[in-house]
């Protein structure tokens, strides 16, 4: 391997943290902790920026073109490279940024397939008891604000399946914006 081998980009890395940024910005929505009272903590944002970028990736994931799985990749890796470098912003020691990026994948992990299962069989009943469990931390009867973060990631499932994938090769994804209505108001 030549020198020039370890300055080269991963295939989709660009288009990956192109994709990474824009569900980080939807995630910020003021919506979220404002109506639905998502806590506005490390642990709030990191939830809900997982919950877009679980989406994201499934989306990709689900493309029958391979290359929607390589750039699922590239989004995966944008997030926990800016995980990464966020922790070490925050103060983190070198030796514990590892282990707390693991924890971070981990957690990651199993929310994403929690909500993956909820979403591939439409049971917006599952995902609002995943999202009430993992970003209100709460057990039990999922609240109206679960339940309607659980309807706002359907919609979000739903138009990232129509965009195409020329357009996320691109680093190009439109998030809808979340929709208020009179009765989460």
């Amino acid at each position: 391997m030549g020198l020039s081998a370890l300055f080269r980009r991963k295939p989709h890395e660009r288009a990956g943290f192109e994709l990474y940024g824009r569900a980080v910005t939807a995630a910020r929505d003021p919506w979220f902790f404002g109506t639905l009272g998502v806590p506005d903590s490390l642990d709030g944002r990191f939830d809900l920026v997982g919950l877009h970028v679980a989406l994201l990736i499934r989306r990709l994931r689900k493309d029958p073109d391979k290359r929607g799985a390589v750039l699922a990749q590239a989004v995966f890796d944008a997030m926990f490279a800016d995980m990464d470098i966020n922790l070490r912003e925050m103060g983190v020691s070198d030796l514990a940024v590892g282990r707390r990026v693991r924890a971070m994948w981990e957690a990651f992990h199993g929310r994403a397939q929690a909500y993956e299962a909820a979403v591939e069989a439409g049971d917006a009943a599952a995902l609002a008891a995943a999202l009430q469990r993992n970003v209100w931390r709460a057990e039990g009867a999922a609240s109206p604000a679960a339940g309607l973060l659980a309807a706002r990631a359907l919609q979000v499932a739903a138009a990232l399946a129509e965009q195409p994938l020329a357009a996320l090769l691109r680093g190009e994804v439109r998030f809808p914006a979340p929709e208020v209505s009179a009765d989460a108001a």
